[in-house]
Formats: C-alpha cells, sequence, structure tokens
C-alpha cells in the first residue's frame, strides 16, 4: 500500500514518495543487476530520499504503533540523477556477470518511466544473484582495511588531517549541509556504549520516532552495523547507498585525498544511510575515543552521552584515565547538553573540566533504580545495566525535549513520578548481539530442539560477552557467574537459529526462554569451560587474572581453558554468508599457546618462568580426548611438567564439533562455555552457531 510519507499510518504500512517511486526502482534493479566489481566504475545513481518499493522493505516483529510526530519540517531538495544510456545498462550488466561467472541473460520486457526531471530511464525486473552482488561489496570494502597496526606512527604524513578528510567526502557526497538536519545522540566512553545506544533507539522507536542507528563493531555482517526502526539495514538498501558512495568518492581520489579507511567509509556511509532514510533520530555511537573519531564531525548535535571509562586502548588515548576522558570528552559542543555517569575522580575531575571550557551543562546520572521498570526486566542482562539503562533513559528524556516532543507525547504523565509506557517497552526489547548473550547450541542433540528427548545428549550452553579490558572483563565475569547459578533453579535459556517455529517467542536481546524442567535435567553434570581469544595489543596479565578472581569470588571455577585463533581477520570483511574456512594450516599459535602458558600459571599458582622450561604445552596437532573435558581443574597437577588444565585447539570451527561431539555422548552433561575476550571470537561463535 502507498501512503504519504509525512502522513505516517501505521508504521506496518510501507512509505513510498510517489512522484519518485519509478527513479528508486529503477536504481534499485540497476544497482541489483550490476553488483559493480570492485575497481569498476559505474554510472551515478543518486538518493532521492525514499523509502523502498513495498516489495523490499521488511516488517518489524516489534510492537506495533502509531508515527505521530517529526522532528522537522519536509524535505525541499532531492538528489539528481545522472542520466544512464540503455546500452550502456545491458553492456555493463553483460560485463559483471561474464566477470562473476554467470551467464548473461536478456531482460525482461522494460517499463518505461520518467523522473522529476524527465529523464528516461528503463526499469528492469527479473531474477539476480543478489548474494553475489553483495560479497563483490565486501570485496569492495575489504580493500579499504589499511594494514597499519594500531597506534604505530604512520610512516606517511598525510596533507589532510582525518576530520578535514572526512568533511571532505561529506561534501563529495553532497552530506555536509544534511548532517545538520539530522536530530543526533551521540555516545562515547570506554563500556557499554552500544548497551546505552541499543537502549536510546529501543525507547525513542517506541515513542513513535523514525531511528537510525549506529554502532561498532559487527559479529557476522557489516550490517549490523546500520540499523533503520530497529532492523539491520537490508541487503538491498545497502548496495544502493554503498555503490553510490564507493562510486562518487572513487571518481574524486586524489594523491593528497585517497579513498577512506574503512572505519571512515562505514561513517560516512552511517551518514547517507541516515539522510536518505530521513530518520527522526540518528543514535551514533563514537568508534574509538572521541576527540579524532571519525563521527566526531557532528557539529550540533542534539545531546552527548559519556558511559563508563576504564584503561582501553591505551596504545592510541593513553596511559592515564585523565588521558583516555580527555578524548571522550572531545565530542562535547559548546552549550549542547551532555550525560555521564558516576566515573573515578581522576575521569570525572577531566569531565568537568572540558565541560566548563564549552559551557556545556553536564549532569551524572544514577544508575536506574529497578522499581521504576514496573515488573519488568532491562532486555540486557548484566547488574551493570541498569548504569546504561539510567543513561539512556536521561539521554532520551533530553532529546524530546530539545526537540520538542516532550509535551505532544507525555503530556498527561508525570515526567518525575513514573517512566513513560513507550520508555518501559524500550528497556524491556532493546537487543545488542555479543554483549552478555546466552545461546543454547541445539546442533548437539540430533533432532529438532522442540522435541528434545530426555538423556538423549548432554546441554552445550554458550555466554557469549565480547569483553576485552580490565573493567568490562570484570562485568562478564560477575554476569556469567550470576547467569550459571540461576540455571540451576531457572528455565533454560534458548536461542537456536535452526528452528523458525519457535522466534515467535525471541526476547529483544537474541535469545528465548523454553520450558524444559525435569529431574533428569536437574542432576546433571555442569563443566564450566572458558574459550578465550584476545587481540596481542590486550594486556592477557590483567584480563585473565581478573576473570579468574572474579569468578571464584562468586564461587565459579572453570573445570577447563581452551585458547584458539579467531577465523576472523584483520583484512577481510566478511557477511553472514561467507565461507568458514575448512581447515587452518601453517597457523601460528605462539600467542594462543602465550595465552595458555599464562592460564597454567594462574590456576596452579606457578610464579616466574617454571612453565617455559619444561612443560609441554607446544602442541596442537591432535584434538584433546573427551575425557579431558570431564576432569575439574582440581585434578590438574603440575607433576612432571605437564599441565592438563587447559589446551590449544589450531581452528574455531574443529573446537565447536568437538565441544558438540562431547556432550552428545554424554548424556548426563551440560557445559557451559564462557566465550569472551574478543568481538571478533564472540562473531565467528555466532556465525558458526548459525550455520
Amino acid at each position: 500500500m502507498k501512503v504519504n510519507c509525512r502522513s505516517r499510518k501505521s508504521w506496518r504500512q510501507v512509505c513510498v514518495r510517489p512522484k519518485e517511486q519509478q527513479l528508486l526502482q529503477t536504481q534499485l534493479l540497476t544497482i541489483q543487476d550490476y553488483g559493480y566489481p570492485s575497481g569498476l566504475m559505474f554510472p551515478m545513481f543518486f538518493c532521492t530520499n525514499n523509502y523502498l518499493k513495498s516489495e523490499i522493505v521488511r516488517a518489524s516483529h516489534f510492537h506495533e504503533r502509531e508515527y505521530r510526530f517529526s522532528t522537522r519540517a519536509p524535505w525541499k531538495y532531492s538528489f539528481q540523477p545522472a542520466f544512464v544510456g540503455t546500452h550502456d545498462l545491458v553492456e555493463h550488466r553483460k560485463l559483471h556477470f561474464q566477470a562473476r561467472g554467470f551467464k548473461y541473460q536478456k531482460m525482461s520486457s522494460p517499463v518505461m518511466g520518467k523522473t522529476e526531471n524527465n529523464v528516461a530511464v528503463k526499469d528492469y525486473s527479473q531474477e539476480l544473484p543478489l548474494s553475489n552482488c553483495y560479497e563483490t561489496a565486501m570485496e569492495a570494502l575489504s580493500s579499504l582495511i589499511t594494514r597499519q597496526k594500531r597506534g604505530t606512527p604512520s610512516s606517511i604524513i598525510p596533507k589532510y588531517g582525518k576530520l578535514d578528510r572526512m568533511q571532505m567526502y561529506l561534501k563529495i557526497l553532497d552530506l555536509e549541509e544534511h548532517i545538520a538536519e539530522l536530530k543526533i545522540i551521540h555516545v562515547a566512553g570506554t563500556k557499554g556504549k552500544g548497551s546505552t545506544c541499543s537502549f536510546c533507539e529501543a525507547i525513542l522507536r517506541e515513542c513513535g520516532f523514525r531511528t537510525g542507528l549506529f554502532t561498532s563493531p559487527h559479529l557476522i555482517d557489516v550490517r549490523e552495523r546500520f540499523r533503520i526502526d530497529g532492523l539491520d539495514i537490508s541487503e538491498d538498501k545497502f548496495l544502493l547507498y554503498f555503490w553510490d558512495c564507493w562510486n562518487r568518492l572513487k571518481e574524486q581520489v586524489t594523491e593528497d585525498l585517497p579513498m577512506p579507511p574503512l572505519f571512515q567509509f562505514l561513517t560516512v556511509l552511517a551518514f547517507k544511510i541516515f539522510v536518505c532514510e530521513q530518520v527522526d533520530v540518528a543514535i551514533i555511537e563514537v568508534g574509538l575515543g572521541g576527540t579524532n573519531d571519525s563521527t566526531n564531525v557532528i557539529k550540533e548535535p542534539v545531546v552527548c552521552g559519556i558511559t563508563p571509562l576504564g584503561m582501553d586502548h591505551t596504545e592510541v588515548l593513553g596511559d592515564t584515565l585523565g588521558q583516555i576522558a580527555s578524548h571522550k570528552a572531545g565530542i562535547f559542543k559548546p552549550q549542547i547538553p551532555a550525560f555521564t555517569v558516576h566515573q573515578l575522580s581522576e575521569a570525572m575531575d577531566v569531565l568537568h573540566e572540558k565541560a566548563n571550557e564549552l559551557a556545556v551543562p553536564l549532569k551524572v546520572v544514577e544508575p536506574l533504580d529497578e522499581r521504576k521498570l514496573e515488573g519488568l526486566k532491562l532486555s540486557l542482562s548484566g547488574d551493570h545495566q541498569y548504569t546504561n539503562a539510567g543513561l539512556a533513559v536521561s539521554l532520551c528524556k533530553c532529546w524530546l525535549q530539545r526537540t520538542r516532543n516532550w509535551e505532544k507525547i507525555f503530556q498527561n504523565d508525570n515526567e518525575e513520578a513514573n517512566m513513560p509506557k513507550a520508555f518501559l517497552r524500550g528497556l524491556a526489547t532493546a537487543r545488542l548481539s555479543g554483549r552478555a548473550q546466552v545461546v543454547y547450541d541445539s546442533s548437539s542433540n540430533c533432532h529438532s530442539s522442540l522435541e528434545l528427548a530426555e538423556n538423549s545428549s548432554g546441554d552445550l550452553i554458550f555466554y557469549l560477552d565480547g569483553a576485552h579490558s580490565p573493567e568490562s572483563i570484570e562485568v562478564c565475569a560477575k554476569w556469567f557467574s550470576s547467569a550459571v547459578q540461576e540455571s540451576k533453579q531457572l528455565p533454560k535459556l534458548l536461542s537456536s537459529f535452526h528452528d523458525v517455529e519457535i522466534t515467535k517467542e525471541v526476547w529483544a536481546n537474541g535469545y528465548i526462554q523454553s520450558e524444559r524442567g525435569s529431574t533428569a535435567e536437574s542432576n546433571k553434570i555442569s563443566k564450566k569451560i572458558l574459550l578465550f581469544n584476545c587481540m596481542e595489543v590486550r594486556d592477557p596479565q590483567i584480563l585473565l587474572p581478573r576473570l579468574v578472581s572474579t569468578c571464584a569470588s562468586s564461587g565459579t571455577y572453570f573445570s577447563k581453558a581452551i585458547f584458539v585463533p579467531s577465523m576472523s581477520t584483520y583484512n577481510k570483511v566478511t557477511s553472514g554468508n561467507s565461507a568458514i574456512p575448512s581447515g587452518i594450516s601453517n597457523r601460528d599459535l605462539s600467542w594462543q599457546f602465550s595465552l595458555q602458558r599464562l592460564w597454567e600459571k594462574i590456576i596452579h599458582g606457578i610464579e616466574g618462568d617454571v612453565l617455559d622450561k619444561g612443560s609441554k604445552l607446544d602442541s596442537a596437532e591432535t584434538l584433546p580426548p573427551h575425557e579431558f573435558l570431564y576432569e575439574d581443574a582440581s585434578h590438574c597437577s603440575p607433576a612432571d611438567g605437564i599441565l592438563a588444565c587447559s589446551s590449544v585447539i589450531s581452528s574455531l570451527p574443529l573446537t565447536i564439533k568437538w565441544l558438540r561431539d562431547c556432550v552428545r555422548e554424554n548424556p548426563t552433561l551440560r557445559v557451559q562455555v564462557l566465550v569472551t575476550g574478543s568481538l571478533h571470537l564472540v562473531g565467528d561463535v555466532l556465525k558458526l552457531l548459525k550455520r
């Protein structure tokens, strides 16, 4: 059904501007036709500020509501399309399909249409290998990854600074002045940025606004970084906006202004998407730091937020909390309200100092009082989420007030006494993968997870959290300890990627509650396993001891630890459909063996270099026997230099298969695997479980 975008009927209806629909359909089909192989230039296709045609718009499963308010007047401009010749379109399509190994087929009955400036364009309809076009885009993105190690000074001094280049990219894309019309919430911090932004997005979406959310990193597919109305952007829309940005920037490349590195390009793409999709609010998560972050081209946000600060990215931001706080406060803008949570005094002093310099009204927010939830639960797990939720509530209230929407929506609500119902719905439905996420692996059972037979096999449950800083690893340890202890009394948390029927019960943060209690279940033997990897720029000598001690203080102890390299490589962007490496040959596992040696020292309380002199921790040629999993760490002994509290396995797919085999053959076993240390590792595990 076509409706006028400004009237905004029920959000399940599709908004399309009638006068520009034909142009956008043609652009979309052309993008799908050609896929634009990397390195080739194609005719320009410009955004027309439409929502795409109804056949490709996906409906959300979230709460239905009415869009009643807008934060700005209707737009008075549109990007003008370039003329495209029919012969050129046909030839480019032939070229693409031949290059990608597809046989060219003739186009089916073209339909003539006209744009608003009377340029004739043909609308071609046909079946297209869209997934292949998407992988081509991933190849193009991968070419933007710099090989420079983070924190290492570049040997080439660029003519323009990062933010200057960002402004130039935005100007090339005609986005410079339109970003100012976006009503932005800008969020920086060390930990909790993604959660805070997700809470903000869900709250304002439940208030009836069209939302855009930009976060990083992605776990499985790059489209996760761009959400419109709570959903990852579709492949169709992604390709439309991606190739428009890519081609227009590629045309302007010079020696002084090269193509932007990956995160800069994705940031520009986010602005492109949000401008063209005409979102009412854009929630933007800072990538790294604040002052020099690519997102800091935002000149006048509606409100800024600073989440909890800690020691992370010290190679870039400095090795003191004050230096890090100074970078984070770089997103403050003159007289623009800002909110933060309670910080250590060294950080708080710097935030107040920076705020005073810019006349920023900075308020410190208390964690959300659980009683205000009126019996509901936060959709994101962990006690620390009350801090993030409290900050999100303050940011959303300020945004609504400054955009003059608070009185319109909540005119009958007491602002101080009660939490608005829309806020409660948002806090209860926000989602963020890979952070305090519980996934039950149904693949370890040989039958449908809906027809689980008692005693058929053991249980394999993954607890995923991408913690990689000292502060976040401590929070992760507290959450894991609480979650595994609650699982003894509460029904199972089940997340199955394989059964479509049960998705109606999906909780917003990605897992499902399933009634599966029985005497046999309660008698299962639980083994807690750590599956760990971290980047070499991290300090495992801080991360691992803090993880162990925090868990131990809650009565949680690991039976074994497994150290494994991530599948993800830092020189390639992959999608959810990208091939998984079948095997790893000649993989350098020296870092994993270093982690293993450190773990054994921690578990056995060994000081010095005892392990380095004779311990047999240098082989990952074969998988450990299944019996390895069944013994507790208390049975491990450093006698004879053989330490069996941990193992290094050469690949993640082998590790997941081995864990599944272990629980499949032992019906009395419940294996609870904490996956942490790296968001890349968490994303790789999720990708394997999805397969």
